[in-house]
């Protein structure tokens, strides 16, 4: 006799490829995905940090071709950080700094009027000393810092900037930013927030990218505690509250509880990064032999969208298949 078996049988639903593509939950496909890009200053310039981990410094001349590519695979976006050439103390220089970038966005604009432009709003790659605000007598200055943050954010949107991103983790400063753009007449520019940005050694590779490693200290003063999920969601709660049209998670795979968490707090939408940090593991393991790296990509950046992610800045984005 056939034992018998009580109760549905849920591979009733997996039997053949047919009947699991109906019945899959969320889907991963480019439109999902944003590709990170750093602008350095020059001409011709396009080079990978490191070979096979996708981080890409450019030159403004050569983006109107990773947007042909964009464009032709269908990605979401693209999300520009700013390498200017020279560092200063005090931001003083900050318009100097930020011509570079600003140009990319014009082209970006040109080139491609509906691919939405990201641009990371943040002192860490224009400070001599690496940290993310001002410092004044050893310490991150929070609304010195805000103040600048809001005058670079001004100078993006001018440029053409779809969203203003701020990962500098300062108090108040999506606020600000909304404040200030609705002053210059940018009230069309809206802002992605980095809500949780935990203070993590998963950003390792991207500061080699962005030049943006502290020379002092550390970040733990503004970056989250990696141990403090009601906190990252005060911080949720805080930037709704201030104006952020859009969330932002980083790292995405050691979060996947707060992207949930953000998901049932709020209806913004969510956005989750999947770190330089977090590539580099896969990376590193596929190297070794020991998985495939590009379905361990996708099975991870499945999980963030399962997890409750609308969309992914990834540097797998140029590459996607």
């Amino acid at each position: 006799m056939k034992p018998q078996m009580l109760g549905p049988r849920l591979r009733r639903l997996r039997s053949n490829a047919g009947m699991r593509r109906l019945f899959q939950e969320c889907s991963l496909e480019s439109r999902h995905l944003v590709q990170p890009y750093f602008v350095v200053e020059g001409q011709g310039i396009r080079r990978e940090v490191r070979e096979g981990y996708g981080l890409w410094q450019l030159s403004a001349d050569m983006l109107p071709e990773e947007i042909r590519l964009l464009e032709d695979k269908g990605a979401g976006g693209l999300m520009l950080f700013a390498v200017p050439s020279f560092k200063c103390e005090d931001g003083a220089a900050l318009q100097k700094q930020m011509a570079p970038t600003q140009r990319a966005i014009a082209l970006c604009k040109k080139q491609a009027p509906h691919l939405p432009v990201f641009v990371d709003t943040c002192l860490c790659s224009f400070l001599s000393h690496g940290h993310c605000g001002l410092v004044k007598d050893g310490k991150i200055d929070n609304d010195s810092s805000v103040a600048c943050l809001a005058e670079m954010a001004v100078g993006w949107g001018k440029a053409g900037a779809d969203f203003v991103s701020p990962s500098d983790m300062m108090d108040g400063r999506v606020l600000a930013l909304r404040e200030a753009l609705d002053a210059a007449d940018l009230d069309a520019v809206a802002i992605l927030s980095y809500a949780v940005k935990m203070q993590s050694v998963f950003y390792s590779p991207f500061r080699d990218a962005a030049n943006s490693a502290p020379e002092f200290g550390d970040r733990s003063s503004y970056q989250e505690p990696v141990a403090n999920r009601r906190e990252a969601l005060r911080e949720i709660e805080l930037d709704v509250l201030e104006g952020a049209d859009a969330l932002l998670i980083k790292p995405a795979l050691s979060n996947l509880d707060l992207i949930r968490d953000a998901r049932e707090a709020c209806e913004l939408p969510l956005v989750a990064y999947q770190v330089s940090g977090e590539l580099a593991m896969l990376r590193a393991a596929a190297d070794a032999g020991m998985l495939d790296f590009e379905a361990a990509c996708k099975e991870a950046l499945l999980s963030m969208r399962r997890a409750g992610a609308d969309f992914i800045v990834s540097y797998v984005a140029r590459s996607f298949k």
